[in-house]
C-alpha cells in the first residue's frame, strides 16, 4: 500500500514532469498537405504502411471510441482490420455481446483514432457504423488465431471475473475444444465496417506549429482543407 507521504512525492514528481517535459522534441517526419491523395483512406493506406514498415509497435491497433444509449462515452484498442479506399471504410472486428458491441447495436456510430509517437502522426476517423455477420466464415479467413478463437469460445468479455483461477478453467476447456474443432464458429465475432464521414491527418510539430489535413465526405466525393493547429 502506498503511503501519503509516498503518494504526495510521487504526484509532485509526476506534476514536475507533465510541466517540464515537453511532447514530440524529436525529430519527426515531413508532410506536405499538398501532395496528398484525393481520398483519405489511400492516404492512411500509406502512412500506415511506412509505420508497419518502420517497425513501430502495434502501429495497425486502433482506439475505437463508442457511446451508449445516455450518450456517454467509451473507448477501447482494437486491431485495424482493413481500409477499403473504393468505399472510403475501414473495418475492425468486436464480439457483439461486448460493451462495444451493444453500444453499437444502439448508436451504431463510432471513432477510429491511431496515434504513433515516433512519428507524431495521429489519424481521426469518423462515421456510421454497420456489423456484418461472419458466422459461416471459417476462423483463419477472417483473421483469427487459436488464442482470438479460444477466447472467443470463453466469452464473457468485461463480465466481473472471481479469480485468475475461474479463467484458467474456462481458458483450457474452451482451448480444447477449439483444438478439437478448428473451423467451428467463433461465437460472437462481428465485422465492423465503419463508412467514414470526416478523417483528419495531424502530423505533429515540437514548435506545435502542427499540420491539420481534413477530408470530409459530400455527395459529390471529398472535400478536403487545412485546420489551425
Amino acid at each position: 500500500m502506498t503511503r501519503p507521504a509516498q503518494q504526495s512525492e510521487e504526484l509532485a514528481t509526476l506534476r514536475q514532469l507533465l510541466r517540464t517535459r515537453p511532447p514530440m522534441d524529436r525529430k519527426l517526419p515531413a508532410f506536405d498537405p499538398g501532395a496528398a491523395p484525393a481520398d483519405p483512406a489511400t492516404l492512411h493506406v500509406s502512412w500506415l504502411l511506412e509505420a508497419m514498415t518502420a517497425e513501430l509497435p502495434d502501429a495497425q491497433v486502433v482506439t475505437v471510441s463508442t457511446s451508449d444509449g445516455d450518450g456517454h462515452p467509451d473507448a477501447r484498442v482494437l486491431v485495424l482490420r482493413d481500409i477499403d479506399p473504393a468505399t472510403g471504410s475501414w473495418s475492425f472486428a468486436a464480439d457483439l455481446r461486448s460493451p462495444k458491441g451493444e453500444q453499437l447495436a444502439v448508436t451504431p456510430w463510432a471513432a477510429l483514432t491511431s496515434y504513433w509517437p515516433a512519428f507524431g502522426r495521429q489519424i481521426r476517423v469518423r462515421g456510421p457504423v454497420e456489423a456484418i455477420d461472419q458466422q459461416d466464415a471459417p476462423p483463419a479467413e477472417r483473421g483469427v488465431g487459436p488464442a482470438g478463437h479460444t477466447a472467443a469460445v470463453v466469452g464473457r468479455q468485461s463480465q466481473r471475473l472471481g479469480s485468475a483461477g475461474e479463467l484458467e478453467s474456462a481458458w483450457q476447456l474452451a482451448a480444447a475444444e477449439v483444438a478439437a474443432d478448428p473451423a467451428g464458429p467463433v461465437p460472437g465475432l462481428t465485422r465492423y465496417v465503419l463508412r467514414a464521414e470526416a478523417v483528419e491527418f495531424w502530423q505533429g510539430d515540437s514548435g506545435r506549429r502542427h499540420i491539420r489535413l481534413a477530408y470530409q465526405r459530400t455527395a459529390l466525393g471529398w472535400e478536403r482543407g487545412l485546420l489551425w493547429p
